[in-house]
């Protein structure tokens, strides 16, 4: 042992580490503990832009005639809001809790590329400012944020607002894609001794379904928004019908990173409700080779169902009758998930706090949600439902009730590991009551309005058509909805700087993070931890000696020394020349665009070619460790 310590002091980098806090250390880190919570604030910031948004859509909407919106600010409003809900608050704010999670339940340090991690984070931001520019800067999309041709085609769109959109989403879609590839990565290779792939925590098995999803599914929207930005910029016209274009090259391009996106969403969503349900229950989760096996099958099928977005554009019986069954098919994998989710809590000393409370609601409205979409998924139907009130409906419940939701029974679950205190429980309850039936009150009455031929996308309608009594309630929904969500941030506030402190294991968990000090230390686990055994920490607790085993393999470098990596700010700098290069697109630059070019390769070069020191921590007897340059 002391020829490996004095192997590795020797080599140990002679640097001064930088402090551990003020503004720079949080904008050079590669801790994925800061950069999930950068992610998680970041998306809670555009959370309030989305929200603002829909409340607007919805007071245009509260009357008849209404006067409030114009009909093009009305439709700039409904793309923002749907990008960013999308794009800036639900995938974020999922990769947020992933990077909180994922490695600390697998036993490792970090996540597999930590500064590929902390670009990610950057160019994630950097697309939201883009985005959101436009409001500023002579433009906003408004063409859905499903961007049809041939609407958004130049000719028709000669404005700056679609440019936002192809390279702002070109920007997120690369960082999302780098987070998948960063985290497949990790998952496969930095697993704890003894952590098999069938000894994985449900949230790591649906992330790596996830992180598969986005590996396959994002190359589909990158080449969509390619061609796009060639038609735009360049003149080409591969989505011009004359020149032997084809405008439904677009749609299925989109669908098909669309619905597998979808389950992007969700993945992670159904993996955090499998971490709670058994914690809260006081038992195992049921049914868990099937649960696994589901979420294998719900991300391959994913990929099988994009026609039926698309099932009144003339593609014919037979394929509308194939994709109508996979369509359906995939609620069969779905249907097994919350099967099993009840089966866990049946017969369980169930806790009935807010997390669980979150639980239940996402059951319910995902229900909800996954009934309608039986019916949308059966073609003769789907074309009398198709752009009506009704397939909003839907996709409400299923993207908020089923990802939304999740998020917030996350948050109040693992805020105590990462903050040290607990969220407020009575501001909790309300604001779960609050969301709960506001988010049904908004959303429920938009059935009755497809039903009764309600178009989507219209900024106005006539009174004559019966339309105001269910627009009105809609509209009423949102008021309490929006006071449930500022109950929200104000607990947050309130709870991280007065809240109760929390103990290292509140919830009696049964996974790897409960068994380290909260806050989570920087190094993570003073020893890699030995797995031994499905729900790691439950084993020891209940058949073991109340602790983690350290893997023999790596005691003896552990205690010469904790290798990390360094902070860095050249993740920062190459998304701020991603985004310079961006913006000199979207203004026909002949300087600026080269220019973010250049500054591309220069800080890529350095950053391949680069040796990353990193920086030691010397292990002392506490649990505590010491920086040592």
């Amino acid at each position: 042992m002391s020829a490996i310590s004095h192997e590795l002091h020797a080599t140990a980098p002679e640097q001064q580490v930088p402090p551990k806090t003020g503004l720079w250390s949080w904008l050079t880190t590669v801790d994925h503990k800061r950069i999930g919570m950068m992610y998680i604030g970041t998306s809670l910031v555009f959370l309030i832009a989305g929200g603002i948004e829909a409340f607007l859509l919805r007071l245009q909407l509260a009357q008849p005639n209404g006067h409030l919106l114009s009909a093009y600010f009305y439709n700039q409003l409904f793309t923002m809001h749907g990008i960013t809900m999308i794009f800036l608050v639900i995938m974020p704010m999922m990769t947020g809790f992933i990077n909180l999670v994922v490695p600390i339940q697998i036993g490792a340090r970090d996540v597999a590329f930590p500064r590929l991690n902390a670009l990610s984070l950057w160019l994630f931001m950097g697309a939201g400012v883009m985005l959101y520019a436009g409001w500023f800067l002579g433009g906003t999309p408004d063409s859905g944020w499903f961007n049809y041709v041939p609407i958004s085609e130049l000719q028709y769109n000669p404005g700056l607002g679609i440019d936002w959109y192809d390279i702002g989403i070109q920007i997120s879609g690369i960082s999302t894609l780098l987070t998948g590839i960063n985290f497949l990565t990790t998952i496969l290779k930095l697993r704890a001794p003894g952590m098999t792939l069938l000894r994985l925590p449900m949230f790591v098995w649906t992330t790596l379904v996830f992180t598969f999803l986005i590996v396959f599914a994002f190359p589909p929207l990158t080449v969509d928004l390619f061609l796009q930005t060639f038609d735009r910029l360049f003149g080409a016209q591969f989505f011009t019908v004359g020149p032997g274009g084809a405008p439904l090259l677009w749609a299925n391009l989109f669908w098909v990173f669309g619905h597998p996106e979808v389950y992007i969403m969700m993945m992670p969503g159904f993996g955090i409700i499998s971490e709670i349900v058994p914690v809260m229950s006081k038992k195992p989760l049921f049914g868990y080779s099937a649960m696994v096996l589901s979420s294998m099958a719900i991300g391959f099928l994913s990929f099988m169902v994009w026609v039926h977005h698309m099932f009144d554009l003339g593609f014919g019986p037979w394929v509308n009758a194939i994709f109508a069954l996979t369509s359906m098919l995939i609620a069969v994998p779905t249907g097994v998930k919350v099967f099993n989710w009840l089966a866990t809590m049946w017969g369980g000393q169930v806790r009935l706090n807010t997390a669980m409370l979150w639980v239940f609601g996402f059951i319910i409205t995902f229900v909800i949600g996954g009934m309608s979409g039986v019916m949308l998924a059966l073609a003769p139907a789907d074309l009398q439902f198709n752009n009506s009130y009704f397939v909003v409906a839907h996709f409400h419940y299923v993207l908020i009730g089923g990802s939304l939701f999740t998020l917030f029974a996350a948050t109040y679950y693992w805020f105590p590991k990462f903050t040290g205190r607990f969220l407020n429980e009575h501001l909790g309850r309300w604001h779960f009551w609050l969301t709960f039936i506001g988010f049904n009150a908004t959303f429920f009455p938009m059935h009755f309005l497809g039903l009764m031929g309600m178009p989507r996308r219209i900024y106005t309608y006539g009174p004559h058509l019966g339309l105001t009594f269910w627009n009105q309630i809609s509209t009423e929904g949102v008021l309490v909805l929006t006071a449930g969500v500022v109950v929200f941030y104000v607990n947050l506030i309130v709870s991280y700087t007065q809240g109760e402190k929390a103990a290292q294991d509140p919830w009696d968990g049964r996974t790897l993070e409960w068994a380290i000090p909260s806050p989570v230390p920087v190094y993570n686990f003073r020893h890699i931890p030995l797995v031994r055994g499905r729900d790691p920490w439950w084993l020891e607790k209940t058949e073991g000696e109340g602790k983690m085993h350290p893997a023999p393999d790596l005691v003896a470098r552990e205690e010469a020394g904790i290798h990390l990596p360094s902070p860095t700010p050249v993740p920062l700098y190459l998304a701020l020349a991603i985004e310079l290069a961006g913006f000199g697109l979207v203004y026909r630059s002949l300087w600026v665009g080269p220019l973010g070019l250049i500054l591309i390769f220069v800080l890529l070069h350095r950053s391949m070619f680069t040796r990353d020191p990193g920086q030691w921590l010397r292990l002392q007897p506490t649990e505590e460790a010491e920086v040592s340059p």
